[in-house]
């Protein structure tokens, strides 16, 4: 089986050693989660790995006929429209259609008369460019772009005025779009909302080759990992399952190395006690044999204590009135374009309330109704009595950036420098780290500096715009310690759904310019949303019954299937392991997800008015049409019965 082997690996900058003795596989269908704190080296060892940084020892072996496919946090792209972009990726594909279709010609105006070498060597070209997938090019661009929320009208732009997080998921769906024997992801889930994640997540669980990625999204390493690589004080170690069984298994090894430690700890006072006794009396030698094990002796080193978040570092909030914001019938529009229309919405003191939606569904424009910062088109928002805001917005306007992070947290609350460096401790500036200059930090350490900061203010209500962004997985968890610690109210847009699950006990949906509210986190959201898809299609179902009959007694006798040979043809799914079943699940929704691009790209072709110039071509697309349509169901229902498999 091909797979990529890393062995030994090491790479220090000067006198600083980065990483030593980086060993793992990964094999095909095998995916890596690479995971450490910012800093520890995870981009640089992936880069080292691709050949793209210089090593100080250490081998990487991939097999040479292997392809791969890198997707790094700074996206690169070229100047013409997206669909161009994307069609670039099978550039060597699309010359081989070329070449196919000028022989094609050549055998055209051969009239039957074409010589052995050229039958020959179109045979070799039309046999390269199938096994090559050529003729699903459009297709896979179609289901990637899609998957990703481009448009038709996104795909016929140009890529050169696309925003930063655009360009990511363009260079996202480039590495995709190939399939390579390898993946290679940093971040890939940086920019994306909660239902771009979720497909990436099911693309890469149906993925065939081998994926190594980077990820502080606990939620997706969870759902698409089957190995995690923890990269901490200089070295790697390899667990086998996901990240939850990653944190588990790390802490347990981290306790009992803790009373490993404990135990030596206690056998080498009592050996040195011993000593001390015995050294110049009648069993000196026998102190001396003790000193000499006790030289000997290897010594267990504990790892560096994680920090950890300290609440009462701080002075609870003001008490303030029970309805903490109420938003009546809200409108809000920018320059005639609509983002959402009567919203209200009512948050209790002692909520934590998360706003989920895709991206520019509204839910930045709604907390900036809440702060007061745009005034709503129709309807109104009101704060209860005694309210104090903090926002924490993505931007971070109110740091300074010629200050230390000490001096911030000096000037702008009178402390004394023991209390500021307890807190700024919280947040992970320990020592030195207090005194480094803001405007020299990276945006994770601005953004936990910010969150300190609007935890210090006093405020009895938190207003927060993605906190977590940027942030690696610790600086997560004492943000998540922070705010299941804190006794007042707060409402927060996110995409961290590990964040989210651990903080929130409401779950607000922006959808459709309209808000759903449900009470409980998002486990709790995703199971009641499933539930209603669930109703939903079992009502549709219902509703195709008396169609299904119909056409059944109008089918010819011929197309029929005997009920022995339905029994053959359907598997007994009762009789199939959990396993099996998740596996043919996923295999169901990546059918549905390229029948469904199958499907918009007919739509796409139906609506080109060229086409609709030739009748014969036109009831051709049509057929193909109808045909994709009937298949889709088809699907469904059987995605529907590994769902809920008969009794």
């Amino acid at each position: 089986m091909s797979e990529l082997f890393v062995g030994g690996l090491a790479k220090s900058f000067g006198v600083t050693e980065l990483f030593r003795d980086v060993s793992f596989r990964v094999a095909k269908g095998e995916r890596a989660g690479l995971v450490g704190a910012n800093g520890a080296g995870k981009t640089t060892l992936m880069r080292c790995i691709l050949g793209e940084e210089e090593t100080d020892g250490g081998t990487v072996k991939l097999d040479a006929g292997d392809s791969v496919g890198y997707v790094e946090q700074q996206a690169s792209l070229g100047t013409g429209t997206l669909h161009e972009e994307f069609r670039a990726a099978f550039s060597d594909i699309l010359r081989l259609g070329e070449k196919k279709k000028a022989l094609e010609h050549e055998l055209l105006k051969s009239r039957g008369d074409a010589d052995e070498a050229l039958l020959d060597e179109y045979g070799r070209v039309a046999e390269r460019f199938e096994r090559l997938e050529g003729y699903d090019v459009e297709s896979r661009i179609r289901r990637v772009a899609f998957g990703l929320g481009f448009t038709d009208a996104d795909l016929a732009g140009g890529v050169a005025h696309l925003s930063g997080g655009q360009k990511t998921r363009v260079c996202l769906a480039k590495a995709l779009l190939r399939e390579p024997d390898f993946l290679f992801l940093d971040e890939p889930t940086n920019h994306l909302d909660i239902r771009m994640i979720e497909w990436l997540e099911e693309f890469l669980r149906s993925y065939r080759g081998g994926v190594l990625l980077i990820s502080h999204d606990r939620f997706f390493l969870d759902r698409v990992a089957t190995k995690i690589i923890g990269l901490e004080h200089g070295t790697a170690a390899v667990y086998e399952g996901n990240y939850e069984y990653y944190r588990k298994v790390r802490d347990q090894r981290r306790a009992a190395l803790e009373a490993a430690y404990e135990k030596q700890q206690e056998k080498i006072r009592e050996t040195e006690e011993y000593i001390r006794r015995y050294r110049a009396g009648i069993k000196a030698k026998q102190a001396r044999g003790r000193q000499s094990q006790l030289d000997r002796m290897e010594r267990i080193v504990l790892p560096p204590e994680k920090a950890r978040f300290n609440y009462f570092a701080f002075h609870p909030p003001s008490e303030c009135a029970e309805r903490v914001v109420e938003v009546e019938d809200a409108s809000a529009a920018f320059g005639g374009h609509e983002v959402f229309s009567h919203v209200s919405m009512l948050v209790r003191r002692g909520d934590g309330v998360a706003i989920v939606g895709a991206n520019g569904e509204g839910k930045t424009t709604l907390l900036r109704l809440i702060v007061g910062e745009l005034e709503p088109a129709a309807g109104r928002v009101k704060l209860g009595s005694r309210v104090k805001i903090g926002y924490f917005s993505q931007q971070h306007e109110g740091l300074h950036a010629e200050r230390t992070a000490l001096e911030e947290i000096l000037y702008e609350f009178g402390m004394d420098e023991e209390s500021a460096r307890g807190a700024l401790g919280a947040f992970l500036f320990r020592g030195d780290e207090a005194e480094r200059v803001i405007g020299e930090m990276s945006g994770g350490e601005q953004s936990r500096l910010a969150f300190l900061k609007l935890m210090l203010t006093g405020a009895n209500f938190l207003v927060l715009d993605e906190p977590t962004n940027h942030l690696d997985i610790p600086a997560k968890e004492a943000v998540e310690d922070a705010l299941m610690a804190f006794p007042g109210t707060f409402v927060v847009v996110s995409h961290d759904r590990y964040f989210l699950n651990k903080v929130a006990n409401v779950t607000l949906e922006m959808e459709r310019g309209r808000l759903t509210r449900y009470d409980g986190g998002y486990d709790y959201y995703r199971e009641k949303k499933e539930a209603l898809l669930a109703q939903d299609e079992t009502a549709s179902r219902e509703t195709r019954k008396p169609e299904k009959a119909q056409a059944a007694k109008e089918k010819p006798r011929s197309e029929e299937k005997t009920e022995k040979e339905k029994r053959v043809a359907a598997p007994n799914l009762n009789k199939v392991s959990d396993e099996k079943r998740d596996e043919l699940l996923r295999r169901a929704e990546a059918e549905i997800a390229m029948a469904e691009a199958e499907l918009k790209l007919l739509e796409h072709e139906m609506n080109d008015p060229a086409l609709q110039q030739n009748p014969e071509e036109s009831r051709r697309i049509a057929g193909e049409y109808a045909a994709k349509e009937a298949e889709i169901e088809r699907r469904y229902e059987k995605w529907s019965a590994l769902i809920e498999p008969s009794p």
